[in-house]
């Protein structure tokens, strides 16, 4: 958003509160090494913040979904959102864990993917319909449920619903992409 104030500017050290100071330290200190993304603004509200970062180091990091399915389950998420700031950084990541980049291309496009993996396809059916219809059918929760076992599907739901927050974050803050860079999704007829 050019020559617009941000919506949750970045917070000083010293203007954080002692909570808000510890909530920071603890994400600059683990694996994401900085306060991108939702966690400026997640921090004005450190309590929440601290138990949301926790929750997204588990599902990011930790999950129990392989890290090319996560990934994609997150790009399907940020094309739902049309979060700029969410696709930016995941699209590169799910390029990193082995996605093709057709597929994430399709999904951008708002395509169900032409050329997607078969394990894939189980990830983007199980997703869109969970997202479409607000439920999935006994044949796609079974197709899931073969392929990453309960606790994995309980991990997909969880993905799914954590990067819903995490873009409503980036949205409602309107974080900006890195160095003015050109939103990365255009936007699709809803």
């Amino acid at each position: 958003m050019p020559d617009r104030p941000l919506r949750y500017p970045p917070l000083s050290p010293g203007e954080m509160t002692p909570a808000q100071r510890e909530v920071a330290e603890a994400i600059a200190s683990g694996p994401r090494g900085g306060l991108r993304g939702p966690f400026q603004a997640w921090l004005r509200s450190p309590e929440t913040a601290e138990r949301l970062q926790k929750l997204g180091e588990h599902l990011r990091f930790s999950s129990s979904v392989p890290r090319r399915l996560n990934e994609l389950a997150i790009l399907i998420t940020a094309r739902a959102w049309d979060a700029q700031f969410e696709w930016f950084a995941h699209h590169r990541l799910a390029l990193e864990a082995g996605l093709d980049p057709a597929v994430a291309a399709d999904i951008a496009e708002g395509r169900w993917p032409a050329s997607m993996q078969a394990d894939e396809a189980v990830v983007y059916a199980f997703c869109t319909e969970l997202r479409t219809t607000h439920q999935v059918s006994d044949a796609t929760l079974a197709a899931a449920q073969a392929l990453l076992g309960e606790g994995g599907v309980i991990d997909l739901i969880a993905v799914s619903g954590y990067y819903d927050l995490v873009s409503m974050t980036l949205n409602v803050a309107e974080v900006p992409l890195p160095d003015g860079l050109p939103p990365p999704l255009q936007p699709l007829p809803r």
